[in-house]
């Protein structure tokens, strides 16, 4: 750990319990958890009475502005691909209607791990990872406890953030907060989608640069980590997801796929932090109107939601009733708000289950 990441982990652990003790999972830093509790049912239809819908807080420059502007190099314009289209499947088919990107672009990726079988929408195309970039931070804490760098019994501060301005300093300002032990931050962060629990994990790892070797060291190409979540959130909304690709902090949703595939498989992890893993995933608690929302009742699901400015996302391993396991990762912009990027995400989780269970033409196959 690098001396900077060192001072940032304890600086004010004086003023941290030492104690252990049961706490709420922070949800004013959960994005995921605010975002569901705004948008039930009830919620949204007496907001519906009160008042106009609330228009989603990014920064959408107009056209002339935009031309004006000169882009940063990991920033750029989506651009929908206009060639024809030939579908292998009926499954495919489908996936392309329901893809349409005129609303906000969406990107998924699907693969059947009993026969290799795989479908895309815009596979290769960078999206933000959000909360989804947890399962990668976990993975590589998880590494570090089965090399005997890390313990899931030994106690770790809370990363806190200190209020500051957007964009006001390349990382955000944190202090330390309650020390918990790494088994309690991998709960909070995969269950409950915990920032400061996330965090907590990132600066005991060595930040982005060692989640970013981890992927590289395991052949996951795709996916990268370029802040902690407290400076992510603190800046959210600079592009807005639905028209633009920003590279920082993204994943291809094939990336995603092959990732949440070789953690099932164990290429990566001992048997007992595969199950710990995969176990703490099924009980993720955010995103119930997502991945989950429309599935059988009878299949399992571990997964990993994701939310910012405009964009939502879940990943996740489905299992079904006969034991066929498939990895899924849905990324949604755009859509007309929260509730319509959740709809979205639920309808093609349930697409891609019923396509795999009955659609038995071609094992790889691309929408677009």
């Amino acid at each position: 750990m690098t001396t900077g990441l060192i001072s940032r982990v304890f600086t004010g652990l004086a003023l941290a319990t030492a104690t252990l003790v049961p706490l709420a999972p922070a949800h004013a830093d959960s994005l995921e958890a605010e975002f569901d509790k705004a948008f039930t049912v009830k919620a949204v239809q007496a907001r519906s009475q009160l008042q106009a819908p609330a228009k989603v807080a990014v920064k959408v420059l107009p056209s002339s502005e935009s031309a004006q502007r000169v882009l940063p190099s990991n920033v750029r314009p989506f651009v929908a691909s206009s060639a024809p289209r030939a579908y292998g499947s009926n499954l495919d088919s489908q996936l392309a209607v329901q893809t349409d990107p005129a609303n906000g672009r969406i990107g998924l990726a699907a693969i059947d791990l009993s026969t290799g079988r795989t479908v895309t929408v815009l596979g290769d195309t960078p999206f933000p990872m959000a909360s989804t970039s947890k399962v990668a931070i976990v993975a590589t804490f998880l590494t570090g406890v089965d090399d005997g760098r890390f313990s899931l019994d030994a106690s770790y501060p809370l990363m806190v953030p200190v209020k500051s301005k957007k964009y006001s300093s390349s990382v955000a300002p944190v202090r330390a907060g309650t020390m918990l032990t790494g088994r309690q931050l991998i709960e909070r962060t995969l269950i409950h989608s915990d920032n400061q629990a996330t965090d907590a994990l990132l600066a005991v790892v060595g930040g982005p640069a060692a989640v970013n070797r981890w992927l590289r060291a395991t052949g996951n190409s795709g996916l990268r980590l370029d802040r902690d979540i407290a400076t992510l959130v603190r800046d959210d909304g600079e592009y807005n997801p639905a028209t633009m690709i920003d590279e920082r902090d993204s994943a291809t949703p094939m990336a995603m796929a092959r990732l949440l595939s070789g953690l099932y498989q164990g290429r990566w992890l001992s048997g007992d932090s595969r199950a710990l893993l995969i176990s703490t995933m099924e009980r993720c608690a955010t995103g119930k109107r997502r991945m989950r929302a429309l599935l059988p009742s009878d299949a399992r699901v571990a997964h990993k939601t994701g939310t910012l400015s405009n964009t939502a996302s879940d990943v996740g391993l489905v299992r079904t009733p006969d034991g066929r396991v498939y990895a899924m990762a849905i990324y949604v912009t755009g859509q007309g708000g929260h509730a319509g990027r959740d709809a979205k995400i639920a309808a093609l989780a349930r697409t891609i289950y019923d396509g795999y269970q009955y659609d038995s033409s071609g094992y790889r196959v691309a929408a677009q």
